[in-house]
Parts: C-alpha cells; structure tokens; sequence
C-alpha cells in the first residue's frame, strides 16, 4: 500500500486522519488498529459502521472494507443516495433496516468497535479495498444482470 493523502476527514479525533496527512500502513490490520473505535456524533461513521456491522460482522477486515467501500461508491455513483446514511437506510437495499431506521447496536460490542475503525478507514481512503468499485455485495448470485464479478471476499460476492 502506498501513503495516502487524506482529502475529506469525517468526524476524525485529532490523532487520527486529516487532509493532508500521508500515511502508509503495513497492513489493513494496521490502518484499522490505529484508528479510535468511538463513533462520535459522526452521523456518516454510524450509518456506515452500522451497516458494516449488520453485514459484515465476523468476516475478515477485508470484507468488511469492501462492504464500507460499496456504500462509498454508491454514495458518489449518482444512482444511489449521495448521502452515506441515505444509501445505507434506502428501502429495499439492506435487510437489516427496519422502517428505515438501523436497528440499535450495542457501543461497547467489540464488533461495533472494528465496524467504526473500519468505517473511518474506508472513509478516509486508508486502505485500497479488493472490490474497487464495486456496487453491490451478496452472498450468492449477481443481484441484477450484466454485472461484472469484482472480487470474493468471506462469505460475500462483490460486483458492479
């Protein structure tokens, strides 16, 4: 992996990334242990943990950045929400939402903790994910036609 240039912090603490900061982390491992597992009052952070944690909770952190990454693409694509929270609480999108709300997770789950590292990792473009560009994960066949297979990661089917 090479350096990476921070261009857009999200609710970051000030020892974690900024713009402009240049890091270079041996591993994902690395980039996901450096960071602080408290989610703030970051509303992106927590949609997007969340949806790492009901999706990817349990698989490698490699999976679990994929699954961050196509939220991301979704986000910037302009045929999903551009919105992180809006694309992860969009109806019919992920089964875990109820009445468009993510269901309450418990903070101190270590589980949630890796979702939020990861989900700042993923945010500040720390890490070069397996399913670049990517739109859609599952666990079984493509969920449309003409799509393209990305990557497999764990349990999950990486596509755009």
């Amino acid at each position: 992996m090479t350096p990476t240039t921070v261009s857009q912090p999200t609710g970051f603490d000030s020892d974690e990334l900024a713009i402009g900061d240049s890091v270079a982390y041996p591993t994902l491992a690395a980039a996901v242990a450096a960071q602080s597992t408290h989610d703030g009052d970051d509303e992106a952070i927590q949609c997007l943990a969340g949806a790492i944690f009901y999706e990817s909770k349990g698989e490698p952190l490699s999976g679990q950045l994929a699954v961050a990454d196509v939220i991301i693409n979704r986000s910037k694509s302009g045929r999903f929400p551009a919105d992180i929270c809006e694309v992860v609480t969009q109806r019919g999108q992920f089964g875990f939402v109820r009445g468009g709300r993510i269901p309450q997770i418990n903070e101190d789950s270590r589980y949630y903790r890796t979702a939020v590292a990861v989900a700042k990792v993923a945010l500040a473009d720390a890490w070069d994910s397996e399913a670049d560009r990517a739109l859609y994960f599952n666990r079984g066949r493509a969920p449309g036609s003409g799509l393209t297979k990305v990557a497999t990661i764990g349990n999950h089917i990486f596509w755009r």
